[in-house]
């Protein structure tokens, strides 16, 4: 993975380094209770939250997918997470 994240044009940047961030991000999704009110601009639906707007495409995909299977999605990024660096996320 390391060479082909070099590949890409990371030529200094370490792909696990990368990995953790972009888990890190997943997990700090809020939990929102409740459904998640959407409105539709023009052709695709958004957030009406700006706030749940403004959060990361990963982000977003977790709160698409409800309470309950984004649960089980971060309990196995902390999984992997702890696998990788052998310690849990702050927070």
């Amino acid at each position: 993975f390391q060479q082909e994240y070099k590949t890409l044009g990371y030529p200094h940047g370490y792909f696990n380094d990368r990995l953790v961030e972009a888990i890190d991000n997943m997990l700090a999704t809020p939990n929102i209770i409740g459904p998640v009110k959407l409105v539709q601009p023009n052709v695709l639906y958004q957030f009406a939250n700006p706030d749940f707007e403004a959060l990361s495409a990963g982000q977003k995909i977790l709160l698409r997918m409800g309470p309950e299977n984004a649960s089980r999605i971060k309990a196995k990024l902390t999984e992997i997470r702890r696998d990788l660096t052998g310690q849990s996320p702050q927070g």
